[in-house]
């Protein structure tokens, strides 16, 4: 099957690039074949929420699924509910709908740091339609944005605005579209297939999103004739996601260097999420935590101490159990990646410190917080 991949209204070529030194261009994406995983996955819930995997989680309602060859009789790799393929690249991979007229899954991740401006990207991911999917389609797209989507519903994901029309606002909806996307009928359950695209940076986007975009008349949904569908429309497996700079220009390379903890300094750890009234930490909080990992590592005798924080929503008592229950959530994570426990400690402070109001939903979301107070260097 010869296939074609469409990247901003271009048809683009398969390349491998490789940077003026000749080592190939480092990937952007953290945990891109899925294989770190938080715990094993159980089943394909059709109302579940993907928590198993580091730093991928689902941005809608539409209940996106982990495989791996350590899950239960539904999530296992190679056979699983939706069919039988091994994995691309190692033990895992993720699967998502694509298809139905206003249901679909995604995935989304937080690149390793922010696109640059002017410069050129190549993005790839792999796919394979699953066995029991009735469907195939052609428009499964990889979109890059500055900011996180998220959407509560289970319909396609699309922009939305206030709109003030003299009589009234009202919100308007209108399609995201990928940078890189699919040209040609995504039909094989056999092998995987590359879809892949290059696009030059506005500059900013910090957020991958993968799934299908289109309405369901421009998606090209064809019938597989598989008999054994487990439920209507197509179903793909995800697998090694990649995102690489191929600027080849010397300006391209960029060195950060971070400013060197002080014993007192307290640093806020902005991208940590937690379910409301929950202390276990979300998937998408892994590219923070692991930037904390990178710190601790990178001074072997820093000491800190994790300090958890709440809004007022709740009684003294449940706030001050809530805010230790997340610092010590925290610590566990550090401590489950090699970090001595005695380098670190933690303790709550329920609602008595806030640092925005609470009478405001954003102001109680900057109130839920952890962060950390560097003890000794």
């Amino acid at each position: 099957m010869k296939i074609l991949w469409r990247s901003v209204g271009a048809i683009c070529m398969m390349l491998c690039c490789l940077s003026v030194h000749g080592q190939a261009p480092d990937n952007m994406v953290f945990n891109p074949s899925f294989e770190q995983y938080v715990r094993c996955p159980e089943r394909v819930d059709a109302l579940g929420v993907m928590t198993e995997v580091e730093a991928w989680w689902q941005p809608t309602g539409g209940s996106s699924d982990y495989f791996n060859v350590c899950g239960g009789r539904e999530s296992a790799v190679p056979r699983n509910k939706m069919g039988y393929q091994v994995a691309h690249t190692g033990n895992a991979y993720c699967g998502i709908y694509c298809s139905q007229e206003s249901y679909r899954e995604y995935l989304q991740t937080e690149l390793k740091e922010p696109l640059v401006a002017g410069r050129r990207y190549r993005v790839s991911y792999w796919v394979s339609l699953a066995d029991k999917a009735p469907h195939a389609v052609v428009s499964l797209g990889a979109l890059l944005s500055a900011t996180r989507l998220e959407d509560t519903s289970y319909n396609i994901l699309m922009r939305r605005e206030y709109k003030d029309f003299g009589y009234g606002r009202q919100i308007i909806a209108t399609p995201y579209e990928p940078q890189v996307e699919c040209d040609s009928i995504l039909a094989d359950t056999k092998t995987w297939c590359e879809v892949s695209g290059e696009f030059v940076a506005t500059g900013g986007e910090r957020f991958l999103t993968i799934g299908n975009f289109r309405p369901f008349n421009q998606s090209m949904v064809i019938e597989t004739g598989n008999a054994n569908a487990v439920l209507p429309g197509a179903y793909y497996y995800i697998d090694d996601v990649s995102v690489v700079c191929i600027d080849s220009s010397d300006e391209a390379s960029t060195v950060v260097v971070d400013t060197i903890p002080v014993a007192g300094t307290i640093i806020t750890l902005g991208g940590v999420y937690f379910d409301t009234d929950q202390s276990e930490v979300l998937p998408q909080s892994y590219k923070e935590l692991h930037h904390l990992l990178a710190v601790l590592e990178q001074y072997p005798t820093m000491k800190i101490e994790l300090r958890g924080h709440t809004d007022n929503q709740g009684t003294v008592e449940h706030n001050q159990r809530l805010s230790v229950a997340r610092a010590h959530a925290v610590a566990d994570f550090l401590m489950s990646h090699g970090i001595d426990a005695r380098r670190l400690s933690w303790k709550g402070f329920g609602k008595t410190m806030p640092v925005a109001d609470n009478n405001t939903p954003e102001g109680r979301s900057k109130n839920r917080r952890v962060e950390y107070r560097v003890v000794e260097m």
